[in-house]
């Protein structure tokens, strides 16, 4: 796939809770990292509560955040951990795609499906009225920062890498394997694919995408994830961030990841809901941004929330044919 034109930071709204010294600083930091023109900044507050809004509430929130935005926005990203829902839908599935209440009284069925699945379409809001979104957490400034700086410092790096595929003991959590691409090198970028058959990655330093599956995932703290690194875990509710009954897709940024996803409601295993690894890498090594990659790589994205930089780009300006057995 020849590479895309990746999205430009003056493409990109950042969206700050004014209730939030916190989401207001890490807000302001971004927009400085990325050279995001100061008009980009758009400023909402948020209702108190938990992590998940009502309906009715994030109407409210959704005109206001549209009404400061103009048809140049191709996405937006949200500076804050919570709210991370709206309902059942995830808040990032909610104002990409509009809320789907019909999902709500049974999760375990098929939700709307995405127009800009695996697309080559650079401009969502002027190709499919759909602008992309992205949560940044901000419950912690200093790791909220870090995380800005690793997706700065992905860019242009063209690391020497690899790629993990975990084949888990967990049956019902192995729905996606299908899509794993088979182990292998490529030559161009210098990246590693090993499809395994184990229950935990340990001891590796090179680590630049991580796909398994399991309600918790051990070993992280003794991987490096190179800036840009992208790493989510298949089980229900990953994207219940504060959570405690399973892992919170969290727990992959403080490792050090750069992008992460998880369902906020209970998907049951359709690998739809959930990122397609052969998808997203073909458009992530073709030089297109984390966003675009990521959204790109979910057929049916509704009930899942991206978190992480937006704007991570490690393979930008890379001519790349993906290789055949993807």
């Amino acid at each position: 796939m020849p590479q895309a034109s990746a999205l430009k930071p003056a493409q990109l709204a950042v969206v700050v809770n004014e209730a939030s010294p916190e989401s207001v600083e890490i807000g302001t930091y971004y927009l400085k990292a990325r050279n995001i023109p100061g008009r980009n900044l758009i400023k909402v507050t948020l209702p108190e509560g938990n992590g998940t809004l009502t309906p009715e509430a994030f109407e409210i929130l959704r005109r206001d955040i549209d009404r400061q935005l103009d048809s140049t926005i191709q996405a937006v990203v949200f500076i804050w951990t919570k709210p991370w829902a709206v309902g059942c839908n995830s808040i990032t599935g909610a104002y990409t795609l509009g809320y789907q209440e019909g999902i709500c009284g049974n999760t375990c069925q098929p939700s709307k499906p995405s127009n800009y699945f695996n697309s080559r379409s650079a401009k969502p809001y002027k190709d499919f009225g759909m602008r992309l979104s992205m949560l940044l957490p901000a419950d912690n400034v200093a790791l909220a920062k870090s995380l800005i700086d690793r997706g700065v410092q992905a860019d242009l790096s063209w690391p020497k890498a690899s790629a993990y595929f975990l084949l888990t003991s967990d049956l019902v959590r192995n729905s996606r394997a299908v899509n794993f691409p088979q182990s292998g090198q490529l030559v161009y970028p210098p990246l590693s694919l090993h499809n395994l058959h184990a229950d935990v990655l340990e001891e590796k330093q090179d680590v630049m995408f991580y796909f398994t599956g399991g309600t918790h995932i051990s070993g992280l703290e003794t991987l490096k994830f190179l800036p840009g690194a992208i790493a989510d875990h298949l089980t229900s509710f990953g994207g219940d961030l504060l959570g405690k009954h399973q892992m919170s897709s969290l727990r992959w940024l403080e490792a050090g990841a750069t992008g992460s996803y998880g369902t906020v409601s209970e998907p049951c295993n359709y690998w739809q809901k959930f990122p397609n690894p052969k998808v997203l890498l073909s458009h992530y090594l073709a030089g297109e941004t984390l966003i675009e990659a990521y959204w790109k790589s979910l057929a049916w994205p509704g009930q899942g929330v991206f978190i992480g930089e937006p704007l991570a780009s490690p393979y930008r300006q890379l001519q790349f044919r993906v290789n055949p057995r993807y």
